[in-house]
């Protein structure tokens, strides 16, 4: 019997998931770093080097994919790494005064807690996309893919905001007790989503799928084997590695040449997400997401997002250079704005390009999130590194903050080469639509 697909209200209910694990992410690559790198003075490689391991714990995501594809139940995976991502995250808030003072222990508690961390967002993350590619209506896949995201957003910028308005003034306490309520808060409104929506047409696919799914190895030869799905690779990859080296820098960037404190620039977050968000729902709007995509259309949505990240990262790389003058968060907004354009289209050429055969879904989905994971390691370390080796070598920090926007940049305008130029479409089974 085959599963019947998913209606809005579904929908809905997995984007409240995915709302759930942005508001955490936000508070451990976000909040957590600013304060190691301007309140504690701890190096800025210290926070990058952590979050870039959290990415690489995510390259078994293709193996969770894989697990999905054969027909593992996908709730409990997903309660489960909501579970570790929460408590990984709380982990890491009471390795903070360790860290401040350079104990072993610390180091090795805040190893620990962003291991958690990186299980959590891919076996939640991986699952959740899988259940979606499987259960959701190929009319209706674009149209989730977006909702689902600017959910995540939505998630990022209200967690943002009231974290910003709570933390001031700072203490480690008042950051333990905020850091508490966004992961226990998190944790159970992502439990309650999730229940009850996978229902038991989820174990009758299971046994349907299983017997007939290649073994892993064989599933990813078959995946790496088209052309077009590995070009799309290394455009995730280059693009998410330029949109990840500011993930870390930008808020310490704030602090230290614009003078903002804590709360300021987790607010200063809060405004860039909004404008991720202002991007991705005028995507929608448009079309190119939502449905009735041409090829011409997305590539275009693709490539205006790509290029406007690249002249919002030059004004950066201006300001580092202008000073408290310049209109920082004007620009700010603009940068979220096009990575919004950007994004959104690049999930409507993901959920096009997730065929195959049916039961594939996963398998991509998770290599691609492997690939994205990679890029985002490595843009936290690259950006991180850069800030610290710039500041020693140069000797100035408007300088070394001009170079490192200014190589962002040039790496958005690389990635929109290898922009896909249409959506493949092949024959796959589709779920039964009630």
């Amino acid at each position: 019997m085959k599963p019947t697909s998913l209606g809005w209200l579904g929908i809905v209910r997995l984007g409240l998931v995915q709302s759930a694990i942005g508001a955490i992410v936000m508070l451990v690559t976000s909040l957590l770093n600013r304060v190691m790198v301007v309140e504690y003075a701890l190096p800025v490689a210290l926070p990058a080097g952590l979050v870039a391991w959290h990415y690489a714990v995510q390259l078994s995501r293709p193996l969770w994919g894989h697990g999905s594809d054969r027909g593992q139940r996908r709730t409990p995976w997903i309660i489960l790494g909501m579970g570790l991502l929460a408590f990984g995250a709380m982990l890491a808030i009471c390795a903070l005064s360790l860290l401040a003072a350079h104990s072993a222990g610390g180091y090795a508690l805040a190893i620990v807690a962003f291991s958690m961390i990186g299980a959590g967002v891919g076996a939640a993350g991986t699952s959740l996309l899988a259940l979606l590619a499987t259960r959701v209506a190929p009319e209706r896949r674009a149209a989730a893919a977006s909702i689902t995201w600017i959910m995540m957003i939505a998630g990022i910028v209200i967690t943002a905001g009231i974290a910003g308005a709570l933390i001031d003034p700072f203490s480690l306490r008042r950051l333990a007790l905020v850091a508490s309520g966004v992961a226990g808060g998190a944790l159970f409104l992502a439990t309650a989503a999730i229940w009850g929506v996978e229902g038991r047409a989820g174990a009758v696919q299971v046994a349907a799928g299983s017997a007939t799914e290649p073994d892993f190895a064989t599933a990813l030869r078959e995946m790496l084997a088209d052309p077009e799905a590995r070009r799309f690779t290394l455009f995730v990859f280059l693009s998410m590695l330029a949109y990840s080296m500011q993930d870390l820098i930008l808020e310490p960037f704030a602090g230290l040449l614009f003078g903002f404190t804590p709360g300021q620039s987790t607010r200063l977050s809060g405004l860039q997400h909004g404008g991720v968000l202002a991007g991705m729902i005028l995507v929608g709007v448009g079309g190119s997401a939502f449905g009735g995509r041409t090829a011409t259309s997305l590539r275009g949505w693709i490539l205006g997002g790509c290029a406007g990240s690249a002249l919002a990262l030059v004004g950066l790389a201006l300001a580092a250079r202008a000073g408290p003058n310049w209109p920082l968060s004007a620009n700010i907004a603009v940068l979220g704005f096009a990575n919004g354009i950007f994004a959104v289209s690049a999930i409507g050429a993901m959920m096009g390009l997730a065929g195959g055969e049916s039961g594939r879904e996963g398998m991509r989905m998770g290599v691609w999130g492997a690939a994205q994971a990679i890029a985002f390691g490595l843009g936290v370390l690259i950006g991180a590194i850069g800030v610290d080796v710039g500041r020693a070598v140069i000797g100035s920090t408007p300088e070394t903050f001009t170079v490192v926007f200014g190589g962002e940049a040039l790496l958005f305008l690389v990635a929109a080469s290898l922009a896909p130029s249409g959506v493949a479409r092949r024959k796959r089974l589709e779920p039964k639509v009630a």
